[in-house]
């Protein structure tokens, strides 16, 4: 999980180190840091530098962490190829990177995270494409806690709207890759009116966490930048949202209880008998 943050931003040399991680772990756990160098190509210092670009001390944490990961791999239940088993196989692989999703976040980012979310003035929550769904939901999630939040769907109002923000607003911006022009457009005019940022992406160093004032960067399902391309998933990111509103809803108390109070008496009027 650390790596798949990591790989879009390393120095070349680095992520050669970080893939062979990836793609020969076996035989990675069993090699001394100057035989994973001689195979890529590289010097005994690049392979330190890419453990510690993914949060290790050194090559022997990251040995300890590899040899973990593969016992729990070893674990791992064989569900047949039907259609039923590839679901099975797919939910399990989620199931167990799960824990692994927050491990480059950090206590005080969140933290400052959390502060934008329940002290804004006003709060855009904004995203285009596949995230689009998640800025839609954390904005009504939000609302519902007593934390009102807009969302707009429209790419360029969404730039109009963010434009319009002023110290003292939030805008919170989530993108999967990071990249996506529409979304590093967004910040830009949410900066421009010194609104505080709020990056949610997959991927450690990108364009909108380079743009944003906090990046919350949670690791993605998929193993490479190459997979979350080809086979998207909003998984993770889903989860963070969910939580994070959790969290504000503990901190917003009161606030919190009553507004959801009535949102369950909008709710039960809406459900057929």
């Amino acid at each position: 999980m650390r790596i798949a943050t990591a790989l879009p931003t390393v120095l070349a040399s680095e992520r050669r180190v970080l893939e062979e991680v990836l793609h020969q772990p076996e035989r990675v756990v069993e090699s001394t840091a100057q035989e994973v160098a001689d195979r890529v190509g590289v010097g005994r210092s690049t392979v330190v530098r890419a453990c510690q670009a993914i949060g290790y001390r050194g090559y022997p944490q990251l040995r300890v962490a590899l040899a973990a990961e593969l016992a729990h791999r070893d674990a791992e239940v064989d569900y047949g190829s039907s259609a039923l088993g590839r679901l099975r196989a797919d939910i399990a692989a989620l199931a167990a990177a799960l824990p692994q999703m927050t491990a480059v976040l950090d206590e005080d980012t969140v933290e400052r995270a959390v502060g934008v979310l329940t002290g804004s003035r006003r709060l855009l929550v904004l995203a285009n494409g596949l995230s689009a769904p998640l800025a839609t939901d954390m904005a009504m999630r939000l609302t519902a806690v007593g934390r009102p939040a807009d969302f707009v769907a429209d790419s360029i109002g969404q730039q109009i709207a963010a434009r319009g923000l002023v110290p003292g607003d939030g805008c919170v911006v989530l993108s999967g890759s990071g990249a996506s022009e529409a979304t590093l457009k967004v910040a830009r005019a949410a900066r421009q009116g010194g609104a505080a940022v709020v990056a949610v992406t997959s991927f450690r160093g990108s364009p909108l966490g380079e743009l944003a004032d906090l990046e919350l960067v949670v690791a993605p399902a998929a193993t490479t930048f190459q997979h979350e391309l080809e086979r998207t998933s909003r998984i993770a990111l889903a989860v963070l949202v969910e939580s994070l509103v959790g969290v504000v809803a503990a901190r917003t108390g009161a606030v919190a209880q009553a507004t959801h109070d009535r949102v369950l008496d909008i709710l039960s009027d809406n459900l057929a008998d």
